[in-house]
């Protein structure tokens, strides 16, 4: 197997947020998408075997799941990516620390906001918002990895996110894992139950920051 650190990403999200592991990104505005080459080769996104793996926390304990994939493409010229968009299933929303029967499904309604109409918008309305969108706008290399910069769009809002990555190639097919990183919600309008946005919740808060890690299959062309 050919391996070569590289960056990239895919976003998504979910709610709540996990403490501490993992690099953080900080407010900031979102800079030019990164173009390809006519050189390039594209890799088309496995969306079956591809997922974003979430953790959100808060002061009575956390929730864990997964955010799928609608569809993505990777530029690759020389085992080295140039570009890459990825549309994010905003209604794939699923929380895996939880039975069916035990909370599992009220918690997903409640993160999509398909549950009652007051809480709608509390996190991610994916009623208003099915889809969110990760683009790559450029790729440096530090301490032995590659991050990855892009736009992470979410709610209509779009901020930037970087993030270290590990891809490997393989005959035609390409895999990315990511390093743990987290995402501030409340960068994207996702407030519900903030203790940055409101002071009076005393321990009834969720954490702003939520734990991703990216991993991806993708297929040459």
């Amino acid at each position: 197997m050919k391996k070569s650190i590289l960056s990239l990403f895919v976003l998504a999200t979910i709610t709540m947020n996990v403490a501490c592991k993992g690099e953080k990104n900080e407010a900031g505005e979102a800079g030019e998408v990164a173009t390809a080459s006519a050189e390039s080769t594209t890799f088309v996104v496995d969306t079956t075997a591809s997922v974003i793996e979430w953790i959100g926390s808060k002061p009575a304990g956390k929730h864990n799941g997964t955010i799928s994939l609608k569809s993505g493409e990777v530029a690759v010229k020389n085992d080295s990516i140039q570009s890459g968009k990825f549309v994010i299933d905003m209604n794939s929303i699923v929380v895996t620390d939880l039975k069916a029967g035990d909370g599992k499904e009220d918690l997903e309604a409640h993160l999509k906001g398909t549950g009652d109409k007051e809480g709608e918008d509390h996190f991610f309305n994916v009623s208003k918002f099915p889809e969110g969108m990760f683009e790559i706008t450029s790729i440096t290399s530090e301490n032995g990895k590659a991050n990855v910069n892009g736009n992470l769009t979410l709610k209509g809002v779009t901020k930037p996110v970087t993030f270290p990555a590990t891809v490997a190639y393989e005959g035609n097919n390409m895999t990315l894992t990511s390093d743990a990183f987290q995402i501030n919600r409340t960068l994207w309008n996702v407030n519900y139950a903030s203790k940055s946005i409101f002071d009076d919740l005393k321990d009834k808060f969720v954490n702003d920051e939520i734990e991703l890690v990216v991993k991806l299959k993708a297929t040459k062309q």
